[in-house]
């Protein structure tokens, strides 16, 4: 039967981190993604100011400044008939004052081609995860299905499941998430801003409307606006009903883009779902096995800060476990370890979306929203505060730093 130190279940955002940090360790590392490649569409972009400090300290920034990428260096939301800057990155210190906006894929082919230089690394793709193997309680392994379709085993000293919100090993291992209600779901459109009809206020901006009963976010991507629609939680059948050019006719009252611009969204093929879930493990580990990024904790779309919680857990991870795995020396405890120094973060910030929902969102959704919030109108009259809220959403309440063993 093959054998790898650490076998990671899934290579997003901190499946592909924990991978290059543990090889870089020098811990064999076997990481399994059930897709070809990373392409997929409408994944989560962002990469915020202390993921892009950790490329720096990892040795990476130059190849990830070759990168196709959109710096955003501001929150604008107009709520009512007032327009206020909730967080202004230019504000923050350190060399990277703004969120890079980067295809995922671009950004996990970097940290895949970093790992494969490491002689312990190696990147099963059309691998798919289909159980876990345990012998005496403990998580001993995986059975993966290979891109013929055969079934095989892989023991490993650690699993990691980095396999995203719905994580299959997570299930496998009998870890269930608590939830939080939630008031909405989400559609995102692309709308084209190389079509004429798009102005350019939004230039280095994310832009959000609230208010008589509708909110979105736009992001500027350079040639499209990433267009985010919020719908009431488990609007999306009814409100499809309505046809498409009915949500053409919104963004076009929120965000004056003319019909030529909207005819770009030509059915509803074009506009994706997602079902919007928060939640949060009690417990983030079994033996042998630890959840990381969505995994363990279901982030809000709030702030966008899904993956660079997901990569600040895996830098986490490999600095905790690198040497017992290294050594043999591995025990529960070292998981343990993990969930203490990351869950209390993950509890703040869930915390804060959980308030916007209650205080912006689902009152913008249910046409109560009568007034700018208190705390958004603080930011609105003092300046400085938009560099706070940039700076606990962009950098953190705890920013990981690479490894002593993983730097350049």
């Amino acid at each position: 039967m093959p054998h790898t130190q650490c076998c990671i279940v899934g290579g997003g955002p901190a499946g592909m981190m924990a991978g290059l940090l543990l090889a870089r360790a020098g811990v064999e590392v076997t990481v399994l993604e059930k897709h070809h490649d990373f392409l997929r569409d409408f994944r989560g972009d962002t990469v915020h100011p202390s993921t892009l400090r950790l490329l720096d300290e990892l040795g990476l920034g130059e190849r990830f400044a070759k990168l196709p990428q959109r710096k955003l260096e501001q929150m604008r939301m107009h709520i009512g008939d007032r327009t206020i800057v909730a967080a202004d990155f230019r504000r923050i210190p350190g060399p990277h004052r703004y969120i890079a906006m980067v295809p995922q894929w671009d950004f996990l082919g970097l940290l895949a081609e970093a790992a494969a230089e490491e002689p312990s690394f190696t990147l099963c793709v059309a691998t798919e995860f289909v159980g876990l193997t345990t012998e005496s309680g403990r998580v001993t392994g995986v059975e993966i299905r290979d891109r013929d379709g055969d079934v095989e085993t892989l023991s490993a000293d650690l699993v990691l499941a980095c396999d995203g919100r719905a994580s299959t090993a997570r299930e496998a291992a009998g870890l269930r998430q608590q939830m939080f209600d939630v008031p909405m779901d989400v559609w995102w459109v692309r709308i084209p801003a190389l079509a004429r009809g798009a102005d350019d206020r939004h230039d280095a901006q994310v832009f959000a409307r609230f208010g008589g009963g509708r909110a979105a976010v736009t992001l500027d991507r350079g040639d499209y606006y990433q267009t985010s629609y919020l719908i009431p939680k488990g609007a999306d059948e009814r409100l499809r009903a309505k046809g498409i050019q009915w949500l053409r006719d919104e963004f076009a009252e929120m965000f004056g883009w003319d019909a030529e611009l909207l005819a770009a969204i030509r059915d509803w093929h074009d506009v994706k779902l997602l079902e919007v879930t928060m939640g949060r493990l009690p417990i983030w580990h079994a033996e042998g096995l630890l959840c990381l990024g969505d995994a363990a904790h279901t982030m809000s779309p709030v702030g966008g800060v899904g993956v660079n919680f997901a990569i600040q857990d895996a830098v986490a991870a490999a600095r905790i476990l690198a040497e017992p795995l290294r050594t043999g020396t591995l025990r529960r405890a070292d998981l343990a370890k993990v969930q203490r120094r990351r869950e209390w973060p993950v509890k703040l910030t869930q915390k804060s979306q959980l308030n916007e929902h209650d205080t912006l969102l689902g009152p913008a959704l249910d046409d109560t929203l009568t007034a700018v919030p208190g705390a958004l109108r603080l930011v609105g009259r003092v300046p400085a505060l938009a560099g706070l809220t940039a700076y606990l959403g962009g950098i953190g309440i705890r920013r990981e730093r690479a490894p002593a063993f993983a730097r350049a």
